[in-house]
């Protein structure tokens, strides 16, 4: 795919991923959260090019947390973001001291280090006066979080692509979602973005997150479609078909039934049945 196609597919993803949320509107500070890695490289860059399209509707701005991982170099990060004269800060907070004291070795970081990478974002734009906060996530990493969280966690939960905190102070969105993470790696081979590595989680093997993503690799070697199946889910929730009597009143469905004198004749059941087996053949 050449790099115009990429582009092209990445940004109509993109467009059609916050207009189907309202993700942005005119007059919007919206807070890119650049962490050094492919796919908020290119969220910024996109976003960029989307302003430049809108004639400059909204803001833009990028800001990095370093959280004095060793090895970390944002120099080139800089040099990056200064050739294009894209407004940033990157705040320097040691949280990797926080978090190697308090997980034990060989546990998985990822859960502390992301609150307290939250905590700070959140701070920031609170302050800032920033009203949208954009984070990278993608399609694989949002059904990635479901299967894992019904797996691991019980629970019928993801990543949205828009969500209200829970102090209501701030609007995260997630630009991204509809985006596969294979064009994203193109992309960001093809701009030759300076990449800077995580070397806490990132450098832990066997984490359930990759396990989850083996899983649905294997599926979908058999199955191209399980992996935009999985994501068309999260949007198509059958709450009476499901088992949470929160969302549906299970316990008093002998009050909704229609007695038979107020039923279809089966000359009438069968011609809807006919009707839908066209339907579904067409």
């Amino acid at each position: 795919m050449s790099k115009s196609k990429v582009e092209k597919k990445l940004l109509h993803y993109v467009g059609k991923a916050i207009s189907d949320y309202n993700m942005i509107q005119a007059g919007d500070k919206v807070m890119v959260c650049l962490s050094g890695g492919k796919d908020s490289y290119t969220l910024l860059t996109l976003l960029h090019k989307l302003r430049y399209r809108t004639n400059f509707k909204f803001d833009v701005f990028s800001y990095t947390l370093d959280q004095a991982q060793p090895g970390w170099d944002d120099t080139k990060m800089r040099q990056w973001l200064e050739s294009r004269q894209y407004p940033y800060e990157i705040s320097r907070q040691d949280t990797y001291t926080v978090v190697k004291k308090i997980i034990p070795e060989g546990k998985t970081y990822c859960s502390l280090c992301s609150r307290l990478r939250r905590g700070s974002i959140y701070t920031y734009a609170e302050a800032h006066g920033y009203t949208k906060i954009a984070l990278g996530h993608h399609r694989d990493d949002l059904i990635e979080s479901l299967l894992m969280s019904v797996m691991y966690s019980g629970q019928i939960r993801a990543m949205p692509p828009k969500l209200l905190t829970d102090k209501k102070n701030n609007i995260v969105i997630r630009p991204l979602a509809y985006c596969q993470e294979a064009d994203i790696i193109t992309y960001a081979e093809e701009q030759e973005f300076p990449i800077i590595p995580c070397n806490l989680c990132g450098s832990q093997k066997n984490m359930t997150r990759q396990n989850v993503k083996q899983l649905i690799a294997d599926l979908a070697s058999k199955n191209p479609k399980v992996p935009s199946n999985i994501l068309g889910a999260l949007g198509n929730i059958r709450p009476s078909q499901l088992m949470d009597d929160n969302h549906w009143n299970f316990k008093d469905l002998e009050s909704q039934v229609v007695a038979p004198e107020n039923q279809g004749s089966i000359l009438e059941t069968i011609e809807e049945v006919k009707s839908s087996t066209v339907d579904l053949v067409v």
